[in-house]
């Protein structure tokens, strides 16, 4: 396919008249640069610390090399096999439940015509997400919290029992997982309600003049529409397949639900920040950024084996 003239010459121009044509758009660029280059690269340089025994006193150059010391104090740890099992588990839990009610929002959303009540549903459901998650969770405890909640009195006036869930092993993961659903589904939903606003309206038209209904143009031609931004947050959220969360479940953690409830970013908070040991810390984190990459890239190549467009 050729080019338009204007393209070609453009192309043929040296490297500096180009970004001299175009340097307002580097100019536009130069903060999101500049943030990514102070908060995210300039970082990096401190992971030298996991194969450090780190000295605050002695500061990073002069700290003495263990080579993978600490990572073998974290692989050796006798609970961080359970730790990396909840954290496994909560993350996989997140995916599976908390991305389908995201698009089905978006769908209902979608369908609805009167604007006003959609933006009465729009602003109830993605009003919780600018909530913190301590006054989510104070809202939680006012409901739940055993002998003084709203919810834990209904249930031992109506049926004599005494509610426990935020102490309660079996139910904590529960608990996570639906104030999670109930905090973002909202914001969830309004990315999937913009890539339904590209798809070209006249497929629907194409579609009524077919005879195919609501449902039929919904999983011929709405579901395809949205697949490939519902497979690039996929791709994203596995890569962070171990963060579970770290504000959410330290808010909600106590001792009781220590054994289904401690991840690890719970773990290095205590390790590195309470205990001072730092290069730990360094180590794990160092751990999570090779096993996220791994999973991105990988997960990456099969969306596109998949039939998918995926990250790159």
């Amino acid at each position: 396919m050729r080019l338009p003239s204007t393209d070609r010459r453009r192309i043929g121009q040296p490297l500096r008249k180009r970004m001299l044509a175009s340097r307002w758009f580097y100019l536009m660029m130069l903060p999101g640069i500049a943030y990514y280059i102070i908060f995210c690269y300039l970082p990096m340089g401190g992971l030298m610390i996991a194969f450090q025994d780190y000295n605050l006193f002695k500061g990073v150059w002069h700290s003495p090399w263990v080579g993978f010391k600490h990572f073998q104090t974290v692989f050796a740890y006798p609970d961080f096999p359970v730790i990396l099992k909840n954290t496994l588990i909560i993350s996989v839990y997140r995916i599976l439940f908390n991305m389908i009610p995201d698009v089905m929002l978006a769908l209902v959303l979608n369908e609805i015509r009167l604007k006003w009540f959609k933006k009465i549903v729009q602003t109830i459901t993605y009003g919780p997400h600018f909530l913190s998650w301590v006054i989510v969770y104070g809202l939680v405890y006012a409901f739940l919290a055993p002998g003084s909640g709203i919810a834990s009195g209904w249930v031992r006036d109506l049926w004599g029992m005494e509610l426990n869930l935020l102490v309660d092993k079996d139910w904590f993961r529960t608990l996570l997982i639906t104030s999670d659903l109930w905090k973002n589904v909202g914001f969830g939903a309004i990315i999937y309600l913009a890539a339904l606003a590209s798809i070209n309206t006249e497929l629907y038209e194409a579609a009524v003049v077919d005879g195919a209904g609501r449902w039929r143009q919904m999983w011929h031609i709405t579901l395809p529409g949205i697949r490939n931004v519902f497979v690039l947050l996929l791709i994203l959220r596995i890569g962070h397949i171990l963060d579970a969360g770290f504000e959410q479940i330290y808010i909600f953690l106590n001792s009781r639900v220590y054994q289904v409830g401690d991840i690890i970013d719970t773990w290095v908070f205590r390790r590195g920040l309470e205990q001072l040991d730092y290069s730990v810390a360094a180590a794990v984190g160092f751990f999570k950024s090779v096993i996220g990459l791994v999973l991105v890239f990988g997960a990456n190549k099969l969306a596109k084996k998949m039939g998918g467009n995926g990250l790159w």
